[in-house]
């Protein structure tokens, strides 16, 4: 039996002992890195009643967690990348490697790392927040100082900023106003007819208006509370002859809203019915001039000439008729004759009409009003005490018919104006110098009455523009007279007395029919409130003046042969004196 060693002997060949040896290549060692992974094994917990855990191993979940974040967040990985490594221990290299594949934010423990972040800040802001270094504010000179006061846009700031402190700082309201209704028992027993006319404002300039009479009035109808007074020359040196003052009802300021002045004397002054920044006026001189409140100029921004196409003759009265899209401007001057003026340019007339009478004398006219919604037919009175109505656009016109009774100049003349069930535009009323009042009809000659409960030369008479049968009157002692001719034809409803009974030139009333503004010669403007008994008319009061108005007619007098009686010295003492007042 042979041995492994000597079964090998054998078989191996059997050489020399001087054979070569064979050369045997030698083999080359190198270091390999090898990587482990260890997988704990899945524990199985059991928990009963009596055992609670408090808490798990921070390791164990460390480990967990890190392992399925990495293949949540890794989805590439296989399931054979995971598990093909040979190495069982964890490098804290290797620990690195798998931290550098998470997201930033998460830790290796799992736990979000949350770190305040500043907002963004753009470019722009961050050059507005950089500190900028003060300027250094330059002394202007006082040549630019004056310069820049009298700037147009400094001049306009100064104007409007002006008017509205005087407007914040006049106001004065009453904080004591009682909403219930609760009245004392000397008001409740107090008469109502005595609160009929109760004043309200008075305006005054101390500057401007002091000792100048207040020649007419009027009412703007775009802002209510706007009225437009003009004055007469004043006796101050260096003072302008005519001045027109615009004030404000809505705000309790002393001060005028606008002032404009004028070389002539001013007659009258209204409100361009639509143009509210315009103002009209009519001078002494004869022309017609124009102001602009939006213009930074007290005088006239356009004028009529003095030529023979336009006046050359006082102009005591004016007025603006039409629409929106066709509207003129009519002026009649004592030498009789009537301009139609286009606002757009007053340097001639659009048309021209000459008003005569017997043996073409012409007619010198003192006050002229439009029918109500008509503008061919007017009716105008005049210095000699008749009145006269008259048609722009027939085949013949001019004066149409004649209207005498009046022995003294007429003042004024107003056209009834309020609509209603019944169609009363063709009232007319007169006042004159002679103490009366006359109610007329434009289709017959003779008045329809007379009144004469006054006290002294009438200088003023108006319709309301809300109430069919009501009227106001003034005189020269001060007396304001409000008359209801549906209460009473022989005596007025309502009077006062102004303080100092003053001269009272010029009447008019508000648009809605509350308030009255009376104008004096010693420049103030008094506001009076009516009560509601004249504001508010009954549907019944336009069938109850038809009725009055038959009634009149049928007890009217000849009015003519009473005239008679007056003596002939009278009524030139009427005359002489009534002329001086009326060329004031």
């Amino acid at each position: 039996m042979s041995t492994p060693d000597s079964s090998v002997k054998g078989s191996l060949p059997q050489t020399p002992l001087t054979c070569p040896k064979l050369n045997k290549k030698n083999r080359e060692l190198s270091i390999v890195s090898l990587s482990s992974t260890n997988i704990p094994p899945k524990e199985v917990e059991c928990y009963t009643k009596a055992v609670q855990t408090t808490h798990s191993s921070n390791e164990r979940d460390a480990q967990a967690f890190g392992y399925y974040d990495e293949y949540n967040l890794n989805p590439g990985l296989e399931w054979e990348d995971e598990f093909t490594a040979e190495d069982e221990d964890i490098s804290l290299t290797n620990l690195s490697t798998f931290q550098s594949k998470l997201p930033p934010g998460i830790l290796s423990q799992g736990l979000p790392q949350v770190k305040e972040v500043a907002p963004a800040v753009t470019s722009l802001e961050r050059e507005l927040n950089v500190k900028e270094e003060p300027k250094k504010i330059r002394e202007l000179s006082e040549a630019e100082k004056m310069m820049i006061v009298h700037s147009e846009d400094f001049q306009q700031f100064m104007d409007r900023a002006g008017r509205v402190m005087e407007r914040a700082l006049s106001e004065n309201v009453d904080i004591y106003t009682d909403y219930t209704g609760a009245l004392d028992d000397n008001d409740l027993n107090e008469d109502k007819s005595s609160t009929r006319l109760s004043l309200t404002r008075v305006f005054h300039d101390e500057h401007w208006s002091k000792n100048r009479l207040v020649t007419s009035l009027d009412w703007s109808q775009q802002f209510p509370e706007l009225t437009v007074a003009s004055y007469n020359n004043s006796d101050a040196p260096h003072e302008p002859d005519g001045v027109v003052l615009v004030w404000n009802t809505k705000f309790k300021k002393n001060s005028p809203e606008y002032m404009f002045h004028c070389q002539s004397r001013v007659l009258s002054a209204t409100f361009a019915r639509f143009h509210p920044n315009l103002i009209l006026g009519s001078t002494y001189s004869g022309q017609i001039v124009l102001w602009d409140n939006r213009a930074q100029k007290k005088t006239p921004i356009q004028r009529t000439p003095l030529s023979n196409t336009a006046h050359t003759h006082p102009v005591y009265c004016i007025q603006v008729v039409g629409t929106q899209n066709a509207h003129n401007l009519i002026s009649i001057s004592t030498d009789g004759r009537l301009c139609c003026w286009s606002l757009d340019m007053l340097t001639q007339p659009v048309e021209r009409l000459d008003l005569t009478v017997k043996q073409s004398r012409p007619v010198s006219v003192s006050a002229f009003a439009f029918l109500h919604d008509d503008v061919n037919k007017f009716v105008f009175g005049s210095q000699e005490g008749a009145a006269y109505s008259a048609c722009r656009h027939t085949k013949k016109a001019g004066v149409v018919e004649s209207y005498e009774s009046h022995i003294g100049p007429i003042t004024a003349i107003d056209t009834h104006c309020v609509e209603g069930n019944t169609d009363f535009s063709n009232l007319f009323l007169t006042s004159s110098f002679d103490w009366t009042i006359k109610l007329w009809n434009i289709k017959e000659s003779k008045p329809i009455h007379s009144f004469e409960n006054n006290n002294d030369y009438v200088s003023g008479v108006a319709w309301s523009p809300v109430h069919p049968a009501v009227f106001a009157a003034i005189d020269i002692n001060g007396h304001l007279d409000l008359w209801n001719l549906n209460n009473n034809t022989e005596s007025p409803t309502a009077s006062t007395v102004l303080d100092n009974s003053p001269l009272l030139k010029s009447l008019m009333w508000s648009q809605n029919g509350t308030h009255l503004s009376v104008g004096d010669e010693y420049g103030k403007i008094s506001v009076f409130q009516v009560g509601e008994q004249m504001t508010q008319p009954r549907h019944d009061d336009w069938s109850k003046l038809s009725n009055t108005l038959q009634e009149l007619k049928s007890n009217q007098t000849d009015e003519m042969d009473r005239c008679i009686n007056y003596s002939s010295g009278s009524v030139s003492s009427v005359f002489s004196r009534s002329s001086s007042i009326l060329m004031k």
